[in-house]
């Protein structure tokens, strides 16, 4: 080929114009935003499918009175927020349960996390102590809701030691391994360098375990749910698991399954509030790369 040719080839392929920063972040924003609607959509889908499906075996074949269906799920979530409750308004049940839960879960947390970090550091200690978590763990929780209720009561203060119970051993077992996880040679140089024993257990251990501490809060706040639904059912005067255990004593199928769907929405925004600090508190994290492989 001879170089006229190739400078005329060359002349005629057009030139390609090298991307801007802008142009590549915007293209991985609009490709982030379509992957988004995508499995949105999907979800929403089957959702759909679901209800409808529900809904046609619940009117054709199923009986509705035992296994109810999505239209009277719905009448009886408007009902309770439209009429009220029986026992009061559906915002009184709501704030009854979250308080219950948000009290238990915060004490139950922090009790956890700082026996949690301690037992984590001292072998000693946490020898000593290992047999009467564990048998304290495999006490059955909804036992401990009814000695709870004879204690203190129908009021607030049993579902909170409820919650505090379940919460704690959540957080308990997350903060005790993030502890004894912690890199022995930090903590040698640190104390090389004169580190006292509280800065190396409020400036090392404790940010090294706040992952593990921090991932565990999202399942204790599911038990913190669980704990103030199970001691309302045990007894209590108002509340989401008095509505639930009411409808089963009203055979009003309809009615266990607007409780537990109004229960699922709280907990879907408390867990959305607990990874938006997560994300804060963790920034100074590196972001690992996302892998292509799913669940």
């Amino acid at each position: 080929m001879s170089p006229d040719t190739i400078d005329q080839i060359a002349t005629a392929a057009p030139e390609v114009e090298a991307e801007t920063e802008e142009q590549i972040l915007a293209r991985a924003r609009g490709h982030a935003r379509r992957s988004r609607i995508r499995t949105w959509g999907l979800r929403l889908a089957l959702i759909a499918l679901w209800l409808g499906s529900w809904e046609l075996t619940a009117s054709l074949w199923i009986d509705p009175f035992f296994y109810s269906k999505p239209s009277l799920i719905w009448q009886r979530i408007v009902e309770w927020f439209t009429e009220g409750t029986q026992f009061g308004s559906i915002w009184l049940q709501i704030f009854t349960t979250v308080e219950e839960a948000v009290l238990g879960f915060v004490i139950g947390a922090a009790a956890g996390v700082v026996l949690g970090v301690l037992l984590g550091r001292s072998r000693y200690w946490a020898e000593v102590l290992a047999p009467f978590i564990k048998a304290l763990n495999a006490v059955p929780r909804i036992v401990l809701a009814s000695l709870f209720i004879i204690w203190f009561g129908l009021g607030l203060e049993s579902k909170v030691a409820t919650v505090v119970v379940l919460t704690f051993f959540a957080v308990f077992f997350n903060a005790f391994t993030g502890a004894r996880e912690v890199d022995g040679n930090v903590i040698d140089n640190a104390r090389i360098l004169g580190a006292s024993r509280w800065q190396v257990l409020s400036q090392i251990v404790l940010p090294s375990a706040t992952t593990w501490i921090l991932s565990s809060l999202h399942t204790a706040f599911g038990f913190a749910l669980i704990g103030a639904v199970v001691g309302e059912y045990a007894g209590a005067s108002k509340g989401l698991g008095l509505l639930i255990s009411n409808a089963q004593g009203t055979f009003d199928a309809a009615g266990i399954y607007a409780g537990m769907i109004i229960i699922t929405v709280v907990a879907l925004l408390a867990e959305w509030g607990i990874g938006a600090t997560e994300g804060r508190l963790l920034k100074w994290r590196p972001s690992q790369a996302q892998s292509g492989h799913g669940i």
